[in-house]
Order: C-alpha cells, then sequence, then structure tokens
C-alpha cells in the first residue's frame, strides 16, 4: 500500500479463508490513531522496524489540506490545528518531513494566532490552550518556534498562556479549571521556556483535588468521575513540575524523555 497509516482498531476487516482482509472502500488510516500508535510502539520500546514509514509518510501527505491544515483521513473530515500536531509529530517520529508541505503549515499556524495572541483551530477562531499546546510544539518539532513569529508576538503568546492559571489551568478565559490543561497548557509553558512562572503549589493543589477517593485516578474537575485521559493528562502535568516518582515528560512529544531518548537512538540506527 502506497499511502497508510494506524487505524483506531480492526474493524473494519473481516475473516476470508483465514486471513484478516480489510474493506479498502472504508478501510483508511487515521492522523491521530497513527501518531498514537507510533508513540504507544515507542513507549513499549519497540525498534519500529516493522512499520512502514514511507507509506505513513505518504498517507500523511495526502491528508494535507491547500491552506496547509491537515484532515485526518482520506473518508473526510473537519480539518484543524489538532491534526496539525499529530502530521509534525508523524513526521518527526519517522525523520522524515516530506509528508508536509513545512512552510504551508507554518503558514496555517501563524494565520490562527488570534488577536489576543493565543491559538485558534484555524484562522479567525477562538484561542484555547489545547489548540495553542498543538500549534507550539508542532513548530517547536520543526524547529521553527522562534523563527516564524515577531518578538511582539512571543512575548503575547507568553502572556496569554500563564494568564491561564487561576490555581489549576483553564484552557480559555472566563472557563473553569481543568486537570488536563495543567499539561496543554503547562506543556505549552515549558516549550516557551517560562515554565517557572508558574504557582506549582496551586497547581498541584488543583490536580490533587480532583483526585477520585473510591477508584482512583484524575478527573477533570472536583468531585467528578475519573477518566483515563484526565488521569494520564494530570500525571504528565505533575511531572513536569518534577512530582517525585514520576518518569520526566517530554514536553513536544507527550512522551516520557526515557521513550523519545528510545526514539533517538532508533532514528540514529535508521541513519547508520
Amino acid at each position: 500500500m502506497k499511502r497508510c497509516g494506524f487505524q483506531g482498531a480492526n474493524t473494519l476487516t473481516y475473516c476470508e479463508d483465514g486471513e484478516r482482509v480489510s474493506i479498502p472502500r472504508y478501510a483508511y488510516g487515521h492522523l491521530a490513531m497513527t501518531y498514537t500508535g507510533l508513540a504507544s510502539l515507542v513507549i513499549l520500546g519497540d525498534d519500529l522496524s516493522r512499520v512502514h514509514r514511507e507509506a505513513c509518510v505518504e498517507g500523511v501527505r495526502a491528508l494535507q489540506q491547500p491552506d496547509g491544515s491537515f484532515c485526518p483521513t482520506l473518508a473526510g473530515s473537519e480539518n484543524d490545528m489538532r491534526f496539525v500536531y499529530c502530521a509534525a509529530c508523524i513526521c518527526y517520529m519517522l525523520g522524515d518531513w516530506s509528508g508536509m508541505d513545512v512552510n504551508k503549515t507554518i503558514s496555517y499556524i501563524t494565520r490562527s494566532m488570534s488577536y489576543d495572541y493565543g491559538i485558534g483551530q484555524g484562522p479567525d477562531l477562538e484561542s484555547h490552550g489545547g489548540v495553542t499546546y498543538c500549534a507550539v510544539a508542532a513548530l517547536t518539532l520543526m524547529g521553527k518556534l522562534h523563527d516564524v513569529f515577531s518578538h511582539q508576538q512571543l512575548e503575547g503568546l507568553k502572556r496569554w498562556t500563564i494568564m491561564r492559571q487561576v490555581s489549576g489551568f483553564q484552557g480559555r478565559p472566563n472557563k473553569p479549571e481543568d486537570t488536563c490543561y495543567s499539561f496543554w497548557v503547562g506543556a505549552t509553558l515549558k516549550l516557551l521556556g517560562i515554565f517557572e512562572m508558574i504557582d506549582y503549589k496551586q497547581n498541584r493543589e488543583y490536580m490533587m483535588s480532583t483526585q477520585f477517593p473510591t477508584a482512583g485516578g484524575f478527573s477533570k474537575w472536583p468531585d467528578s468521575y475519573a477518566d483515563p485521559m484526565h488521569t494520564y493528562l494530570a500525571l504528565s502535568g505533575l511531572s513536569l513540575m518534577g512530582e517525585p516518582d514520576l518518569q520526566e515528560m517530554n514536553a513536544a512529544l507527550n512522551i516520557s524523555q526515557r521513550a523519545a531518548a528510545h526514539l533517538k537512538s532508533v532514528q540514529e540506527q535508521w541513519a547508520s
């Protein structure tokens, strides 16, 4: 297959003469699933030798839109900054940026900066903490973060992001704190080089208040049920602050530094 990627599951396959066969009309890779699939393999210590790297890169290339953004699948869907981030992660992890017109992508990101210097899903859309992370992390992986914004824009971006702390972090102005933004906004601040400006104590206290007392895990708000996503992102946010017994996070790839070091060793093997 010339263009491929990871699916969320194998539900679009059937058994024929004892073999698993996909349904070509409906079986498409998905950018978010490809990113998480590759990240999971790296976390587990896989050497990615069974991944068809060239086809995955071609799969990314096929999903870039004329405005520089990405949609997640050939089946058609929305296109926005989330999938720009996924595409950047895939290209970075596979060590091949030919799947992306980088200049078009940078143009999309810079045009998505709002009047308040936060970043939205696309041009003229509301600034959002998770989306701002996706844009800043993508530019970091490209090595372009400090090349494409003016000094005023970078300083405004830093100000908008640091102002998202209430006790924990909110995703948008006038919204309640939410555990997940301790990573989305915290990691953005880490990439912008001003993470030390946050109030560690208040952020930690908020996150600890969202633990589910009966079954464990973290929820988005106090007195709510825990879920896997908020548990992972709460632990990631705590890791950014150096919480004891947690591995250090790689803020751009959203995996541990241990896993990122393993990825680097795999890429060095490819180069040799």
